[in-house]
């Protein structure tokens, strides 16, 4: 939906449940001619399908329908003659769309009934016959209640996400990976980051620091791939003059440098053997020693490591200190990928789109504003991303550089830059390593209404369930795509 602050440009995904079918399509005309979306059912239980597999923001139905005895939600059964049909189709509003508002539309002799119904969550309830102005005036204001509440959830997540810059993290499982750090951030306990290259665990690093009490401390990210046993000895514990050839002045380690801050050292499951020996005993006296001294200094650290391979079986397999390992993991952050992540993914690109577009104009040239399209979100949402969200950054400034750049060889004005699918790389805009729309293997052989079928309810999955939404992208109406659903059985 668009705005509140534009109401009567409100535009709701409205379900109707009404057993006359004049009845109801006399209301869905009524609603769409100001711009809502309507799905009609005429029974319970296709009401409790729609509710199961669609995404509604106002439900409106009738509180009595004609239904066969035993049709079903929770502890609430219809009656034969379907005396609550209507408080089975909000009980299971308010379980399955529990951010939707429900309407009951009621004959005169049911008001009471249709009252009572407010303390089981009603939004309203209307009496038939409809005075349309006034239902089309009831249903904006019960969208503006859905929209006004996403608005505010989604300034309390912007909100709960101060302390965490850079971290999108609009997917429950990265909300759950917040709440976690929030909990370990506040004690002393060392922390191991996990997952995949690419997925931001430094980010995650620095978020612990900055909740931490130490946040007024420094920050320390060192990386040990890659890194000589002798380099990396000397870069976390230092040396004094003289240790070693070229050493010519005393000079301090990450560990001393870190002190009453924070040391994060990245990808620890590469360090050698030897190294780990060392790293334990540092850790278990916070005393390190430079090299070519005897002398201990004190080195109070806040200690988070992270890797991206396994080191339980490391251990097992005799790579890795199995008293390190303990040592390290007092609490244990694993990001998930970016493909278990996918509603992060639109957030991600859009402002990192942003952010690559301002960096064009860093000689002082005024930028245009940049905004990717639908169908260049759904292909970055639908690619599995093997390098994740690192990955999914050079993707969109290479989509950024090429559209400012077409843009600005054809003498367009700079105003509004669309990035469309043509912008990605051509392994994106194929699908090459897609779980979504495109990918998934050959389609030779394949009969055209299997091919139409999965289209339509791989877009479903991309869009959540908006209907309107995935006729746009997948180009065809919302009466056409309604169609096609009853025809394939989707929900």
């Amino acid at each position: 939906m668009t705005d509140v602050s534009q109401s009567q440009q409100v535009r709701a995904q409205v379900l109707i449940v009404e057993d006359e079918p004049d009845h109801a399509d006399v209301m869905a005309d009524a609603l769409r001619r100001p711009g809502h979306v309507c799905t009609i059912v005429h029974g319970v239980s296709e009401a409790l399908d729609e509710l199961r597999g669609g995404s509604f923001d106002v439900i409106v139905t009738d509180l009595r329908m004609p239904t066969s005895a035993g049709v079903a939600f929770s502890a609430r059964t219809v009656a034969g003659d379907g005396a609550d049909a209507g408080l089975v189709v909000l009980h299971a509003a308010r379980e399955l769309q529990p951010e939707a508002e429900t309407v009951m539309v009621t004959a005169h002799g049911d008001v009471p009934t249709a009252r009572s119904a407010f303390k089981e969550g009603a939004y309203d309830f209307i009496e038939k016959p409809l005075d349309l102005e006034v239902f089309r005036n009831l249903i904006k204001r019960a969208g503006e209640t859905v929209l006004l509440r996403g608005q505010n959830t989604g300034l309390k997540l912007e909100l709960e996400a101060a302390g965490f810059p850079g971290v999108v993290a609009v997917s429950e499982p990265m909300r759950r990976v917040l709440a976690q750090v929030r909990t370990v951030a506040g004690s002393s306990i060392p922390v191991l980051v996990t997952g995949e290259s690419g997925t931001g665990k430094e980010l995650i690093a620095q978020a612990v620091h900055t909740n931490s009490r130490r946040s007024s401390g420094r920050y320390v990210a060192f990386n040990c791939a890659g890194q000589s046993e002798s380099l990396l000895e000397d870069q976390l514990f230092g040396h004094v003059r003289g240790a070693f050839t070229g050493a010519e002045k005393d000079r301090e380690g990450v560990f001393e440098y870190a002190d009453g801050g924070t040391l994060f050292l990245d990808e620890i499951g590469d360090m050698p053997l030897t190294m780990q020996a060392k790293l334990l005993r540092v850790l278990e006296s916070g005393e390190v020693v430079r090299l070519g001294s005897n002398a201990a200094k004190r080195a109070d650290v806040r200690f988070v490591s992270a890797t991206n391979r396994d080191l339980k079986k490391m251990v097992g397999e005799g790579a890795f200190r199995e008293d390190l390992y303990f040592r390290i993991n007092g609490a244990q952050v694993h990001l998930p990928a970016l493909r278990d992540r996918r509603e992060d993914i639109p957030p991600i690109a859009r402002k990192a789109a942003a952010r690559f577009a301002n960096e064009l104009g860093g000689t002082g040239e005024t930028m245009p504003t940049v905004e990717l399209t639908d169908g260049c979100l759904l292909r970055l949402t639908g690619f599995d991303w093997p390098g994740n969200v690192r990955q999914l950054l050079n993707v969109v400034q290479h989509a950024v550089v090429t559209a400012v750049g077409e843009a600005a060889g054809a003498g367009a004005p700079m105003g509004t830059i669309e990035v469309d699918a043509r912008h990605l790389p051509e392994e994106i805009r194929v699908g090459e390593g897609a779980s979504g729309v495109g990918g998934g293997g050959s389609l030779a052989g394949t009969s055209l209404d299997q091919i139409e079928k999965r289209a339509i309810r791989e877009t479903l999955r991309l869009t959540g369930g908006n209907r309107e939404q995935a006729a746009k992208l997948l180009g065809i109406g919302e009466r056409t795509l309604y169609r096609k659903l009853k025809e394939f059985g989707l929900r």
